[in-house]
């Protein structure tokens, strides 16, 4: 048994004349569809991560409010931002070999 190739046809009949309807307007819903949805596509191993949309929702909600402490308290005392970098920087430096 072969298959038939069948093509659609996707042309309206000529007696639908869209133009002489009363009432109808174009894009009529689009922006109630606009406002109820918000779909974000995330990466396959940040979706990994945070299974559930309540998971997504709660790590953002921590990025907001440590986001909004920053921005309130005018961020970390230059002292707390410094140690990490001194501390590198004691392991990196080479100290002199002793002579004898």
């Amino acid at each position: 048994m072969q298959k038939v190739n069948q093509t659609l046809n996707d042309d309206l009949r000529p007696e639908y004349d869209f133009a002489s309807m009363e009432g109808g307007v174009r894009g009529k819903y689009a922006k109630r569809l606009r406002q109820g949805t918000n779909i974000v596509l995330l990466e396959p191993e940040v979706a990994e991560a945070f299974p559930t949309e309540d998971a997504v929702n709660e790590a953002l909600r921590g990025v907001l409010n440590t986001a909004r402490a920053v921005r309130r308290t005018g961020g970390l005392p230059d002292e707390t931002l410094l140690l990490p970098i001194l501390k590198r920087r004691r392991k990196t430096r080479q100290r002199p070999a002793a002579r004898g």
